[in-house]
């Protein structure tokens, strides 16, 4: 497949991405849209396994270990949102992964980038870390919001190491998504279920909550297509170089954070934005 549709598929995923994470910023109870959210990807994933073939055996263990990952992965990426700003948590949760992917794709897998790539995957992983990381008062002010983003970014390259793997071996690009999805979208919302029960907080019934289950499913199917997009594209492509340029979506979180959360944007992010914008182009015309 032409490297130029291989981007286009994952700037998308970008875009996609981003939205979903500005709604689940947005609410004021993240762990239920979790639920609902989780239950809409699972519907649909349990729709679209009997059109398209099934994941290789050779996959399953990739797509079982990346399953769990994604739930400590969603656990995560909403407790840092409850603790700071989303201009800051995101693109720190996100410029860690490429750099690890990166770093571990190379050691462990034996990809090798060209020099422009990999100059592409620095600068892209550095200018997001930038983002998450200024300015420096607001990180030393809410250490507990960092740790859970820096978290979140472990657990988006060990899911995005494990997915690179398990989605060559399926033979199935699609199959394999859908499964996914639905199993973590299943064990997502059980046990995102049942941590609010012990609280005390059971989800309010789909009666009452009719806007709160459109909202949801809105989430779940970005980000079930941002997703598939991306396993498409890593079925195709380096997986440093893939992971590097789905971060492209923290320009558009940069925007989000700045329009709709009236989040400070300052000369520093500004560079780093164009630093990514940079990156990206190195990937797209070496891809």
């Amino acid at each position: 497949m032409a490297a130029p549709l291989v981007v286009m598929a994952v700037l998308a995923a970008a875009v996609l991405h981003a939205g979903w994470n500005a709604i689940a910023k947005g609410v004021s109870d993240r762990l239920a849209l979790l639920v609902r959210m989780n239950a809409v990807i699972t519907a649909v994933a349990a729709l679209g396994v009997w059109s398209v073939a099934p994941p290789g055996r050779a996959s399953w263990p990739w797509l079982g270990a990346s399953a769990v990952v994604h739930v400590g992965y969603m656990l995560a990426l909403t407790t840092s949102y409850r603790l700071g700003d989303f201009n800051q948590t995101y693109p720190l949760a996100r410029g860690l992964g490429p750099l690890l992917v990166a770093a571990v794709a190379t050691l462990a897998i034996g990809e090798r980038l060209p020099l422009l790539p990999a100059i592409g995957v620095l600068l892209i992983g550095g200018a997001v870390a930038v983002l998450g990381l200024t300015p420096w008062r607001r990180v030393r002010t809410n250490r507990p919001a960092v740790v859970a983003a820096v978290l979140t970014g472990f657990a988006i390259a060990g899911y995005t190491l494990l997915d690179g793997v398990g989605v060559r071996r399926s033979g199935s690009p699609v199959g394999y998504t859908l499964w996914l999805m639905g199993l973590h979208g299943l064990v997502t919302a059980v046990v995102v279920s049942l941590i609010r029960r012990r609280r005390g907080t059971p989800v309010p019934a789909a009666v009452a909550t009719t806007r709160s289950w459109l909202v949801a499913g809105l989430a779940g199917v970005m980000s079930l297509l941002a997703y598939g997009l991306v396993l498409w594209a890593q079925s195709r492509g380096a997986l440093a170089a893939v992971a590097a340029l789905r971060e492209s979506s923290v320009v558009v979180a940069a925007v989000i954070g700045a329009v709709f959360f009236a989040e400070p944007v300052g000369r520093v992010r500004i560079a780093a934005s164009v630093a990514i914008a940079v990156g990206v182009v190195l990937l797209a015309v070496t891809a």
